[in-house]
Formats: structure tokens, sequence, C-alpha cells
């Protein structure tokens, strides 16, 4: 099952017909102007079936809920995960990777300078 933060859904706060374009620009993360513009230049390649397809996925398309994501940061952060998920599930391993580092570093440091800690650690042994 998707989570509601990767499906495709209209956006109809940034919309200017039914949301569409507006909708695929959130989705994808490209600037909605040039999302709309792909899609004006298209209807002159395709003769027209721009426009069928447009509606189609007008009436097909889920309205986005209002408080999808909490701020910008986390809007930024699921569009990284739908371009491109094993690059997102890599960053995540290597911040995992770090933090399990530094705290071995912590720890490490304060074993080594409390004596009445390591004495009690040795003796528990």
């Amino acid at each position: 099952m998707n989570s509601p933060r990767t499906t495709l859904y209209r956006d109809k706060h940034n919309a200017k017909l039914m949301g569409v374009c507006a909708g695929i620009a959130d989705y994808t993360g490209v600037n909605v102007f040039w999302v709309r513009m792909a899609a004006f230049l298209s209807i002159f390649m395709l003769s027209g079936l721009t426009i069928l397809a447009y509606f189609v996925a007008g009436a097909l398309l889920s309205k986005k809920p209002p408080y999808l994501y909490r701020d910008a940061s986390e809007q930024k952060y699921w569009q990284g995960v739908r371009q491109s998920p094993r690059r997102t599930a890599r960053e995540i391993k290597a911040n995992f990777r770090d933090i399990d580092r530094r705290l071995a570093a912590v720890e490490a440091h304060y074993v080594s300078s409390n004596p009445r800690l390591t004495a009690e650690i040795e003796r528990l042994r």
C-alpha cells in the first residue's frame, strides 16, 4: 500500500484549471511553470491528445489533502523519495552509520575518561 505522501494528487490550492499540472509539479519537485509550459507545448506536438489526457487525469486523480506535509522541508524530502527511493535509502543508511560512529566515539570518550566507570564495567565482567 502506498503512503499518502507518495501518491499523485490534483493540487487545487495551486491550480489554474483542475490542478493536474500543479499536482505533477508537487509530485516531481519541478517548478509548476515548467510543467505547465511542457503541457502547453505538448498540446501542439500531440495534436490535442494532451487536452484529453489532462481532463481524464483531472477526473481520476484525487484531490490533494490540505495537510499532507508539515512544512517545506518535509515536502522536499518526500519529493526526493519519489524521485529516487534507492538514493534516499542510501542517504538514510549513511546518516545512521554516522550517528552510530559518533555515538561510539562519545561512549569511548566517556568510558576512557571515567576510571570509576571503567573499573565497574571490568568488575561486572
